[in-house]
């Protein structure tokens, strides 16, 4: 019996490092998660597939080895304006369609935002079977669709409907739009979760609820579409109001970041409000464990997928103040304080009912700990999804 082949479409990762830390029986370092990438080397493994892995990483590598091959294909025209990103788009397509002819694996599994997903169309009339991936949502849920976006929606709604063999989804706000795209009428849709090992949390202990030096974190890009510059508004409403015993550091880097540190400087708030630019594993944990707050202020500006720092938060036994804008929220709800997007008021308040109630807080922290196990539960993650899929489609 020939071995299942399968062909590979992910996003921004580097997937030979990743392979060579899997070799090894480890996870690179500088993820919390375990990778997607990484559960599919270990599916392969245990189902002597055949495969091909497709990464879109700007670091050029090319390994083949038995049964594996991997590519890195850099994102064509990325940060070069809308007519280039369309034309990047359509020669990803096109290339990719090429590629499943070339190839006629059994099997093409592609994470959201590779292609349009009307791309994936003439593949799965090849008799290929086609799994989209998504990691973040179809469009934007609290702002107009742009009639760009509208047009490649109504393109892509027969591939949701007829032409997949089944839609794996990270969020409840993914699936909720692909039901309202195709007017309920659609593939199997099968959603997952993002999957951590627990030592990676363990050394952490509880939050001391200080109100001598309380500290909120953010970690992620530093670019305004994420909120960055909301919460320099609120350390400085904070310093009108006297609350200097409120401090927040950010982790991360990005076009905003020089930016946001002057205006921090020139706002005469530097001291309490500190940039640490990129962080890699062992610092970010040191960062959890001397925080008492995680903040997640993605704006309506931007399209959101799962945002893991929610999770991550909530693993770290932090509270996590958020809005609806970042689809965790609905898993972690309950050790969550769920504000309305872009409500930069609403995100201020709700730090300062945390850092006045002790006894709210101790309920948030409460609540974290009995979310935890269902993010340490591989049955749970992409891979064995992925695997489910797979053996519904009669493939193994």
């Amino acid at each position: 019996m020939k071995p299942l082949k399968i062909l590979y479409a992910c996003g921004p990762i580097d997937a030979a490092s990743v392979y060579d830390y899997w070799l090894k029986g480890e996870i690179d370092p500088y993820h919390f998660t375990i990778p997607f990438v990484y559960q599919f080397y270990d599916l392969c493994r245990a189902l002597n597939a055949q495969a091909h892995v497709i990464a879109r990483c700007p670091r050029p590598a090319s390994i083949q080895v038995a049964q594996l091959t991997i590519e890195h294909h850099p994102a064509l025209f990325q940060d070069r304006g809308a007519l280039l990103y369309y034309l990047g788009q359509i020669w990803t397509g096109l290339r990719l369609i090429w590629t499943a002819i070339a190839q006629r694996p059994d099997v093409l599994v592609i994470q959201s935002g590779r292609v349009f997903p009307f791309f994936l169309s003439p593949i799965a009339w090849l008799g290929i079977k086609v799994i989209p991936s998504y990691h973040i949502t179809l469009w934007r849920k609290y702002r107009p669709k742009s009639w760009t976006r509208q047009l490649i929606l109504a393109l892509s709604r027969h591939l949701f409907q007829k032409d997949c063999a089944a839609i794996l989804s990270t969020s409840p706000d993914i699936t909720d739009q692909i039901q309202e795209l195709t007017r309920g009428r659609h593939r199997p849709i099968i959603q997952f979760l993002s999957i951590y090992q627990p030592q990676q949390f363990a050394g952490i202990a509880p939050p001391v609820h200080n109100r001598e030096c309380f500290t909120v974190l953010y970690v992620g890009r530093m670019h305004e579409n994420k909120g960055i510059f909301d919460l320099l508004a609120i350390a400085q409403r904070f310093a009108r109001a006297g609350l200097t015993q409120i401090h927040f550091d950010l982790c991360g880097t990005g076009s905003a970041l020089n930016a946001l540190q002057q205006q921090a400087t020139a706002a005469g708030v530097s001291d309490r409000f500190a940039c640490h630019g990129h962080c890699r594993r062992p610092q970010l944990m040191a960062m959890y464990a001397q925080t008492q707050v995680v903040i997640v202020p993605t704006t309506t500006h931007f399209t959101e997928g799962l945002n893991q720092v929610v999770i991550e938060g909530v693993l770290a036994g932090r509270p996590v103040i958020t809005s609806a804008v970042c689809p965790a929220v609905h898993y972690v709800q309950a050790a969550a304080v769920e504000v309305p997007p872009d409500d930069v008021q609403a995100y201020g308040d709700a730090i300062l009912q945390l850092y006045h109630d002790r006894e709210y807080y101790d309920l948030k922290h409460q609540a974290s700990q009995q979310l935890r196990d269902r993010f340490f539960d591989r049955s749970e993650g992409w891979g064995a999804k992925f695997r489910g899929i797979l053996v519904e489609q009669g493939l193994v």
